[in-house]
């Protein structure tokens, strides 16, 4: 069965998020470790517009969150979670942020993406030309880099897919280059 059939199964043909019947599609819910139904949502073409472009939120679109935050599905709690904590300095979503309960695990996968941390305090990973990094984008080397520890050299235009964000450190991400995962600076990389 397909993940999109298990997804409409699950939520009975409705966004998960919202309740939308209509131009419904996956939403991975990142960062992914296995991929599949225990880490994506059912969800309308608008919940995953706002969520992706931060710029286009209608706060009032987002009200249904008093609902779905209380859904059994953990997926669907971690981006209920990160979109009330984007929306939180409007009262309600705090409000409702303040009566959500998430074990540690699942708090950990909700704050993986950065979200709900201070702007000033959160860390963002930018390429050498000041793109923003996310956890998942893809990137091309822009010059030689030897790898410590190793003989092996990446080399410039080497495509890095996958990327996952260091958490610590702003100028550090981790890729995979044939076949080995390494640790990569910022500036040596740009957004594909």
């Amino acid at each position: 069965m397909s993940i999109e059939r298990e997804l409409s199964k699950r939520s009975g043909s409705k966004c998960e998020l919202c309740g939308n019947e209509e131009n419904l599609k996956v939403y991975q819910v990142l960062p992914t470790q296995k991929g599949g139904i225990d880490e994506a949502i059912l969800a309308c073409n608008t919940c995953i517009d706002q969520i992706e472009n931060p710029d286009n939120v209608d706060l009032n679109h987002w009200r249904c969150l008093n609902d779905s935050m209380w859904n059994e599905n953990i997926p669907v709690q971690v981006v209920a979670w990160r979109m009330l904590s984007r929306l939180r300095a409007a009262g309600w979503p705090q409000e409702l942020l303040d009566m959500m309960y998430l074990d540690e695990d699942t708090l950990a996968w909700a704050q993986a993406t950065g979200e709900g941390e201070d702007d000033e305090n959160k860390l963002v990973h930018r390429d050498s030309n000041g793109v923003v990094l996310q956890h998942g984008d893809s990137v091309v080397l822009i010059k030689d880099l030897k790898v410590k520890g190793s003989s092996m050299v990446a080399k410039q235009g080497t495509a890095v897919r996958n990327i996952r964000l260091d958490h610590e450190n702003a100028e550090y991400i981790e890729g995979k280059v044939d076949g080995q995962q390494i640790v990569i600076i910022t500036q040596y990389v740009k957004k594909i």
